[in-house]
Parts: structure tokens; C-alpha cells; sequence
């Protein structure tokens, strides 16, 4: 008799999981067992495509449209799955927006948008499951920052902030909620096909930029964010996994 998969019985939420990275973790969550519920704002169609592959493939999934930084989307988003799949084992904070301007130009409205789905997103989310996870006694927390949130980079100054405080926030809650069996990890990603600017082209790989000499694949996030939702990672918390091919090292 086969074991049951490492996940099966949990329930996973996904924020900004209808496409790229979040849409390759959803998949990978779901093929390790947990009902995912595939959060997004305004990507219904994509969102629906990934439910569709996930059930296809024997798993469970359903679409929550929310916007994570209206904090009562967020109490309603979470009200629904609890009724419909379970209490949220597993919180994935993936949901970001990715824009380039400069500093001088940015504008504060644009800076508080990122601000305001990165942090203000994830503190709602954090609220929302967390009384489930402390009943429970259990629950992982993944928040997904990248290699800016520790280099910086030009144009970024507003995502860089937004990841950097992830980043802390991560660690803190590492620290408040340990005691709880509550294990708080972030994963950053470093240079994927699917995070390059619209008109840039890729870098060839020959250039030394990335040590093991290629982009990354969504699903190599996805794996090590599984990992760390797993049994396998039970004593690591805390930590920022950065999944880059070898481009920074921290």
C-alpha cells in the first residue's frame, strides 16, 4: 500500500495563484495533497484554468477572488474556504506587483499600491488564518520575497522596500509563533523567464550572471516551497531559502 502524500488533509490558501509562480505552486501543493484554494483579484479565467488542471489530475481546488489588501475581502475570502474546504493549514503569501519607475518619478500612490498587496495583503492574511492555526496547534506560513529585497535594484525601490519587509515579517513571526508549532519561512526567488520585464530580452545564459548558467523554472520554486510545508522541514523556521541558481549568495 502506497503512504498517503506528505499534504493530504490540509488545506492550502495561494494568494496571486493563477499564473507564473503562484499558479506553479498551487499545482505543486495540490499534487502533494492539499486542498488548495487559488487566490487571485482579477484573473478569474486563469484562476479557473489552474483548478481545472488540478482536479484533472485527481486533486482538489476551488477560485477565491479576493483583493488581500482589503482586509474585509480577506475575512470574506476566508470565511468561504473554511466552509467549503477546512481550516487553512498552509498560507502562501505569492501575490506582488511588479513594476519598474524610478524613484524620482514614482509617484506615492504607486508606492503604497505594492506596499499595499505585499505587507498590508499579507498582515490581513496572516490575521485571518492564524486563529485556525493556533487552535490547531500547527500551520506554515511561506512568504515569497526575491534577491532585490537584499541587493535593491534600480526601478525598484518601492517592490524592494515591499520585499525587504517580508523579510522581517517573516522572521518575526518566526520568532512570536514557534512556541505555537507555527513555522514561518520565506522563499526568494532570483532571475525566472517569467519575471523579466515585458520587452527584455533574456540574458544568455553564457554570460556568468548565474553560476549553474540558465533562468529558473516556476516549478523549482514551487518544489522548495512544498519542501517547506512538509514533515521534511520540520525544524526549519525562520529562514530565506533562496532558490537563484547560485547568482547572489547570502
Amino acid at each position: 500500500m502506497s503512504a498517503a502524500p506528505e499534504l493530504a488533509g490540509q488545506v492550502a490558501l495561494v494568494t496571486g495563484a493563477a499564473k507564473n509562480i503562484g499558479r506553479a505552486i498551487a499545482l505543486e501543493l495540490a499534487a502533494a495533497g492539499a486542498r488548495v484554494a487559488i487566490n487571485t483579484r482579477t484573473s478569474r479565467a486563469e484562476a479557473e484554468a489552474v483548478v481545472n488542471e488540478i482536479r484533472a489530475a485527481g486533486g482538489s481546488a476551488a477560485v477565491y477572488m479576493a483583493d488581500i489588501a482589503d482586509a474585509a475581502q480577506v475575512a470574506g475570502m476566508h470565511a468561504d474556504i473554511a466552509a467549503a474546504l477546512g481550516p487553512v493549514d498552509i498560507l502562501v503569501l505569492n501575490a506582488s506587483v511588479r513594476r519598474e519607475i524610478p524613484f524620482a518619478d514614482m509617484s506615492f500612490e504607486e508606492w503604497r499600491q505594492v506596499m499595499s498587496i505585499s505587507l498590508d495583503g499579507s498582515f490581513h492574511c496572516v490575521k485571518a488564518v492564524l486563529p485556525g492555526m493556533l487552535a490547531a496547534g500547527r500551520g506554515s506560513i511561506i512568504t515569497l520575497a526575491g534577491d532585490t529585497a537584499l541587493t535593491g535594484a534600480v526601478g525598484k525601490v518601492h517592490s524592494s522596500s515591499a520585499k525587504s519587509g517580508l523579510v522581517g515579517m517573516t522572521r518575526a513571526l518566526a520568532r512570536e509563533l514557534g512556541p505555537q508549532g507555527i513555522r514561518v519561512n520565506c522563499v526568494s526567488p532570483g532571475h525566472f523567464n517569467t519575471t523579466r520585464p515585458a520587452g527584455r530580452a533574456a540574458r544568455p545564459a553564457a554570460s556568468g550572471h548565474i553560476p549553474l548558467g540558465r533562468y529558473g523554472d516556476s516549478a523549482e520554486v514551487a518544489a522548495t516551497v512544498r519542501f517547506l510545508c512538509g514533515p521534511g522541514s520540520g525544524f526549519i523556521t525562520g529562514q530565506v531559502i533562496h532558490v537563484n541558481g547560485g547568482q547572489w549568495m547570502f
